[in-house]
């Protein structure tokens, strides 16, 4: 049997690791000879430190969890000036096929569709029109992606208007890339007037509509092609969406 001994106090010991020794120089108060006697107050504290202690540990690894999962958001000028500036930084045209090509993309931007087109004509409740839905996912998303790219890339995720990308970018931090940049006014923009205050954005709506202002609802107002960056209709392969370059498996 063996004592630490020092100027004030003694303190016994028996195989004690060192959270332990750091505990009883901290906690304990001057014990019997045979180690057995603990003040119980003492006892409560070292509980309620290793549990405030613990409750800390969590809040931070939530905290820094958290804003490690949220993803950045810039302007088409802004990411077009990191494409430019900043390396290992690409462009992600997330759009159909059809946008791509009839619409036009950015120069050098990858086309990795979220969505396809569908075959499926419906009366949309928002305007009262009928349109062709676009909503069915591209379920080969993420692993395309993961195919080309390493997940510590900048990666800029350009849609149309930037409802698209929200949702992107959310699955791709998801999968484990760290730097996704939202292009939050897409590339034609989204449809005139919009502001980021809901009140606002109602009421001048509201205002353009009865007034019968000609670009309500019209695009290209915000977005890559209003601030007039480069973009093309021709398509490079290099840039299209990798399985539509496999060979065909019909004979």
């Amino acid at each position: 049997m063996k004592y630490l001994r020092g100027k004030a106090n003694r303190i016994f010991i028996d195989k004690p690791t060192v959270l332990d020794y750091l505990f009883r120089l901290k906690f304990y108060s001057e014990p019997n000879l045979d180690g057995r006697t603990i003040r119980e107050d003492n006892r409560m504290n070292r509980k309620v430190f290793l549990t405030g202690f613990g409750f800390l540990v969590l809040l931070l690894a939530f905290v820094v969890s958290a804003f490690a999962e949220e993803s950045k958001h810039v302007l088409s000028i802004e990411a077009y000036d990191m494409l430019n500036t900043v390396p290992d930084t690409y462009l992600i045209d997330i759009r159909t096929r059809a946008e791509y090509q009839l619409v036009g993309h950015p120069i050098n931007a990858y086309l990795f569709p979220y969505t396809f087109w569908t075959t499926h004509l419906k009366k949309e409740k928002e305007d009262d029109q009928y349109k062709y839905g676009m909503n069915k996912k591209n379920r080969a998303f993420l692993k395309e992606i993961g195919k080309v790219f390493k997940k510590t890339d900048n990666l800029l995720i350009l849609s149309r208007d930037g409802t698209r990308s929200a949702l992107a970018a959310k699955e791709l931090l998801n999968a484990g890339f760290k730097k996704i940049y939202e292009v939050e006014d897409g590339f034609e923009g989204s449809e005139f007037p919009v502001f980021k205050d809901d009140h606002k954005n109602k009421f001048y709506r509201q205002l353009a509509k009865r007034n019968k202002i000609y670009s309500f609802n019209h695009r290209r107002h915000y977005g890559w092609q209003w601030w007039g960056l480069p973009w093309t209709y021709a398509i490079d392969p290099k840039f299209a969406y990798p399985p539509d370059l496999a060979p065909s498996k019909r004979k």
